[in-house]
């Protein structure tokens, strides 16, 4: 069956829509980053922190690399005061990466000049709209609500 899948045209297509999505999407990401003097990487984790402080392991399965690599990351935005490491509530053993009031702004602006997909979302019903979220969710393995 999962050979079937991969030879059929439309799975092809959908498969190529989504890469080409991806594509766009980093290359705008990095073009906002470098208006900040930030990396692409840089950006990501800060976006990622905007959402919830976290422990760097959990920052590096969720970008899906090592965590040494986190680490040096985190250094040059908490350098540039965007980042702070601070200690697990849950466990004071575990030091937490968090954003700052300056990367929580810088984090808000980087998002808010991806606009490459925003208007065609805008041009999406909210119904059209939470149906794509839901695929993707599944497609993610996520819990739709």
């Amino acid at each position: 069956m999962a050979t079937t899948t991969r030879r059929d045209p439309l799975t092809v297509e959908v498969l190529e829509l989504i890469g080409t999505v991806v594509a766009r999407y980093y290359e705008e990401y990095d073009l906002a980053a470098a208006e900040h003097s930030l990396t692409g990487a840089q950006a990501r984790v800060l976006g990622l922190l905007s959402l919830e402080p976290m422990p760097m392991r959990r920052i590096a399965q969720n970008l899906k690399c090592e965590p040494s690599n986190v680490t040096g990351i985190v250094d040059r935005l908490e350098a540039r005061g965007l980042v702070e490491r601070r200690p697990d509530p849950a466990d004071r053993r575990v030091k937490l990466a968090a954003p700052t009031e300056k990367g929580l702004s810088t984090a808000a602006l980087l998002r808010d000049s991806l606009g490459f997909a925003r208007a065609p979302l805008a041009g999406l019903s909210e119904e059209e709209r939470t149906v794509l979220r839901d695929l993707l969710k599944r497609m993610l393995g996520q819990d739709v609500v």
